[in-house]
This record gives structure tokens, sequence and C-alpha cells, in this order.
């Protein structure tokens, strides 16, 4: 993987550049961020860089034998550490290192459900195991295949398990001659202090819309919709990517929030007492419908978060400040009436009430109860004064 090809980040693959060009080559780095802006990528580019033999001022050449390598990420001085999940196929990160590949070459920009997801397995509790530890050791210990650099790659160093972390502190602070250690992490808080204290950081910041924006063109996404899809992501293109796959799950989401907001609305503020029971007779089958066993609790946790999203939105339009919003075209339509029921009297507990609910479903609350009652709830503030 070369810097070019990988989206924006401009002044990191700078001062990557920079430190090779200058001898500054720290033993041990990190490469910290939010999800989805290409922290992983740039590590391998930089280690591509690193050990390229015919390397120019801001890129490696991708033509010479270390480069070809590389670009299949099948360098023998190249090495991944990631989580795991123990079973029938091993208990190391070799056991998997081939499914790792094949994902970063396919779909470079992933996270950890992608990645679980390829394991075939729903869990959320892969760890970098104690036996690791030795295995890196067993790595570190080989002679260099070339004359370059032998680098580890880590990926989510926070999930090492505290054994592992312990084992791992001396070879950091005093790693073998010409190898490096490039650690991935968006929880950097969660690794110990004195793997910290080892390493060099480097912020990798969010992506630039515009570049989100370009990317998503390149794929064939027309004008209009990447630049919607860059500004929701809020710089991550993963996120941007993962909206344009689940559209059709988005428009539901605010078909059933229309749905939820438009009823309390009636329910709350219309006098036609007909209107009225009509309108709370559809929120009780809202909630039934929401509650079904076929929904899944975790599609109604998104539901729940893509909410809090929109009410956040809807109270900003009142600001008048187009720029700081971020909605698709559906979504301004329907704001476009409905953002002045949205004020400072009532978006912090509508929010409190929609995260609360989010909260009691993850805890395997009765959905039923939970959206019914979120429901009674969106009636009594929808019909608040702003003044309050």
């Amino acid at each position: 993987m070369q810097f070019k090809d990988i989206i924006g980040q401009s002044t990191v693959k700078r001062q990557l550049c920079l430190s090779v060009q200058e001898g500054r080559i720290p033993h041990a780095q990190l490469f910290t961020g939010p999800k989805g802006v290409g922290k992983l990528q740039l590590a391998v580019a930089y280690a591509q860089y690193l050990n390229c033999e015919h390397r120019t001022g801001t890129d490696a050449c991708g033509c010479c034998p270390t480069c070809i390598q590389y670009s299949k990420l099948q360098h023998p001085d190249l090495h991944f550490v990631f989580p795991i999940v123990k079973g029938d196929r091993g208990d190391v990160c070799d056991d998997f290192a081939g499914d790792f590949r094949t994902l970063m070459l396919e779909n470079p920009y992933f996270d950890t459900e992608d990645w679980y997801s390829t394991l075939g397995v729903e869990t959320k509790q892969g760890l970098i195991y104690e036996k690791e530890s030795s295995e890196i050791l067993r790595k570190l210990s080989l002679k260099a295949f070339g004359n370059g650099y032998k680098v580890m790659i880590v990926w989510q160093p926070e999930k090492m398990n505290g054994i592992c972390a312990n084992k791992l502190l001396k070879l950091l602070e005093e790693p073998p001659e010409k190898t490096v250690f490039l650690m991935v992490s968006e929880h950097p808080e969660m690794l110990l202090s004195t793997i910290l204290s080892r390493v060099q950081q480097i912020r990798v910041p969010r992506l630039e819309d515009e570049d989100i924006a370009t990317a998503l063109r390149a794929n064939g996404m027309d004008s209009h919709r990447a630049m919607d899809y860059a500004r929701i992501a809020n710089g991550s293109y993963l996120q941007a990517v993962k909206m344009a796959r689940e559209q059709d799950e988005t428009s539901q989401y605010l078909a059933d929030f229309i749905a939820l907001m438009r009823d309390a609305y009636t329910v709350g503020v219309i006098t036609d007492r007909q209107k009225k029971f009509e309108s709370l007779q559809r929120l009780r089958k809202w909630s039934l419908d929401m509650s079904d066993s076929k929904v899944g609790r975790e599609h109604l946790k998104s539901f729940l978060q893509y909410a809090q999203r929109q009410v956040r939105e809807n109270y900003i339009r009142n600001f008048q400040r187009p720029e700081l919003n971020y909605q698709t075209e559906e979504e301004r339509v329907f704001s476009d009436r409905f953002f002045p029921f949205i004020h400072s009297g009532n978006v912090e507990a509508i929010i409190n009430q929609l995260s609360t609910a989010e909260l009691q479903i993850g805890q395997n609350g009765n959905a039923k109860i939970v959206l019914f009652d979120l429901c009674l709830q969106m009636i009594v503030l929808i019909k608040k004064n702003r003044n309050i």
C-alpha cells in the first residue's frame, strides 16, 4: 500500500516521509485517531516507504521487489498482530493471517465489526492473548529477510491482555536492531501507561469532507449524494461508506422517526379528539411493530441512535446556519417543517429519553414497554413551550 492510495491526510503523510528522509525513525510509534480515517493504512504505507528500494520524496516507488511484496501484504519482514477469537482454528494471529490480509486488500477501510464478520463470529470480545507475545518475540529474533526494517504492526493494541502487554514492555524499550513497532489504536487511553511512555504518538485527524466526497465519487457515487454522506460522516470515510451501503435501512429509520414525531405532535398539540385518538392508536401500533422480535435489539439501538442525531440536527436548524447541518436531502425535507418544535425548552429532555430507551433496550428491557413509554414521553415533550 502506498501513500497515494490513502484518502486525504496530506499533513501526516508529509510528516512520515520527512522522518524517514531525515533518518528520524522511532522504534515504537502509535497511530491514534477516530475510526475510519486511515490509521492502519498509513501504518502499512509508512512501513512500505521505510523499506522501499527506490522511494521518492513523497511515496514508495511501487515497482521494486519490496513494494510488490508489500502490495500483497506478504513481505517476510512485515508482521501483523490483531484481536482474535480463540477456537478450533487456533489461538495466535498467524492462524487468522490469511483472512486479515484478504480483508485489508479487499476493503482497506474496515472496523472491528467487519473483522469479526469475516471470521464468522458475532462476539465483540476478541483479544490479543498471552501466547501472542511469545510469537512476537520469536518473529523479531529471526534474521531479517533483506537489508530493511522488520515491522510489527499491532492493530488495536488495547485488546492485549495484561500478561501479553507486560511481556512486550522490554521489547518496546529495547527492540532488536532495525525493528519498528507500529501500533494502531482508537482508544489509546486503554493502553498501559508504561506502553504509552515507550511510544511516539502520531495523531491522525478526521478527514476533510471534500476528501471523503472525492473518494466516494471515484467509486461511482453522484456528486450530490457524495457530499451529503461526507458531511454526515463526521470525518470518517468508513462511516460514509457504511451509510451509503445502508441507504435503505436509513430511509426506514427516517420513516420510523417521522411516524413517531408526527403522531406525538398530533396527540400533544392538535385539539381534535378523534385525530388524537387515532394518533395514539398509531403510536401504540408503532411501539408494537418496532418491538417485534424479528426487528432485533441491535436494529432498535441503531434506530434510537439515529433518532438522537436527527433531534440534534433539527435543533441546530433553529440557528439558521446551514453549514452546521449534516442531513441528507430526504431528512432536510422533513426538517423544513419539523425543526421549530425542537428547541431549547425540550431538546435536552428528548435526547435524554431516546438515550435512556437505547440503554434499556441494550440491557434487555421489555421493548414494548420501553418504546410505548418513549411515545408517551414524546407526546409531553413535543408540546413544551420553547421558553421553558
